[in-house]
């Protein structure tokens, strides 16, 4: 006897097409999102691209350490610091600064990261000291989400924790393990899988033979959904609807973000070794913030002349954020040992 114990799907969302500019299904969008909300997804994606650009250029000049860029992967950090209350926890990986910047981690904070100081990761805003800081280790910081989770849970907080992590992140233990307790336990927790379609220089189809990625929530009895990472219409969207259910108790969601890395995987590394330009070039139609724009401009929300003011506005605020930076004093050497106990080590270091 053979017979069916049970039948598993994943869902597709996608609400902004890519060739062009119109909403797909107005009345799929389930959450409220207002023409001012979406020029406010439109300024933050330009500015966060003009922000990595310069970033990528002082490490390029030598003033800065090695960064990774998080070109054509804008639309996912927007919409993730749009979709989370302040209460909320986000637990970063290293491509996340749309994300960070809403949640009012500053400029200057991020390049002093990825300038070697620990003091990038100090964040003086309030929202974002609550949060996790950068995490470069892959998938580790999937567990360090769930103990979060946990604990908005035993204490009974209607909050919700967020974690992103790369495709490639999903092959190793820490994401199972994640899952798997976030199932047992119910825990508050949304992972969010930006599957940029390359780690580091393995593809997507050498990694996992699975059809989707969102599909490995299946396995612990979590939901799982695919979205189009370069619509931030249905980003915004399916990210407020899964906050919401895991802050009233209904449990975690995997959402798989569709998009593409159109950078190298850090400024360390040359993806023209192992990429095809041609690949490249397909891809970048699909830019979201190109797609915004043309839905905008069709629309009569978006001007030339408020383009200009938000090229010179951004290109100020990212001025004086690197000016802050260059002009801050490196820390004490003495600083290594410093911290590594529960108690500062005080004295002189000779």
């Amino acid at each position: 006897m053979v017979k069916t114990l049970a039948n598993f799907k994943i869902d597709y969302y996608q609400y902004l097409k890519p060739d062009q500019d119109s909403v797909i299904d107005n009345t799929t969008v389930k959450v409220d999102i207002t023409n001012e909300k979406l020029k406010q997804f439109y300024r933050t994606m330009v500015s966060t691209r003009l922000f990595d650009a310069k970033a990528v250029s002082l490490q390029r000049t030598g003033q800065m350490g090695t960064y990774p860029s998080g070109l054509g992967q804008e639309a996912i950090g927007t919409a993730i610091g749009n979709a989370m209350l302040p209460e909320d926890v986000f637990v970063t990986y290293y491509r996340d600064c749309a994300a960070q910047l809403l949640r009012g981690v500053t400029m200057t904070e991020i390049l002093l990261y990825w300038g070697g100081s620990e003091q990038g990761n100090n964040y003086q805003s309030p929202t974002a000291r609550q949060d996790l800081p950068h995490c470069v280790p892959m998938a580790s910081q999937c567990l360090h989400a769930a103990g979060v989770a946990t604990a908005m849970k035993i204490r009974g907080e209607k909050r919700a924790v967020v974690v992103t992590c790369g495709d490639g992140a999903t092959s190793e233990g820490d994401f199972y393990e994640t899952i798997n307790v976030a199932g047992i336990w119910n825990l508050p927790l949304v992972v969010v899988i930006i599957n940029n379609q390359w780690a580091i220089s393995v593809p997507r189809d050498k990694q996992s033979a699975a059809q989707t990625l969102a599909q490995k929530a299946i396995a612990a009895g979590i939901a799982g959904e695919q979205v189009d990472g370069n619509d931030i219409i249905g980003l915004y969207s399916r990210l407020s609807i899964a906050l919401e259910k895991a802050r009233s108790g209904n449990g975690p969601t995997v959402i798989e973000a569709m998009t593409y890395r159109m950078a190298d995987h850090t400024t360390a590394d040359d993806a023209s070794r192992y990429r095809d330009k041609t690949e490249l070039d397909e891809m970048k139609k699909l830019d979201p913030i190109t797609r915004l724009k043309n839905y905008l401009a069709l629309q009569q929300l978006w001007s030339e002349e408020e383009e200009s003011q938000l090229l010179q506005s951004s290109a100020e605020k990212i001025n004086q954020a690197v000016k802050t930076y260059l002009e801050t004093p490196p820390e004490p050497i003495e600083n290594i040992f410093k911290y590594h106990t529960a108690t500062p080590i005080t004295g002189e270091f000779d």
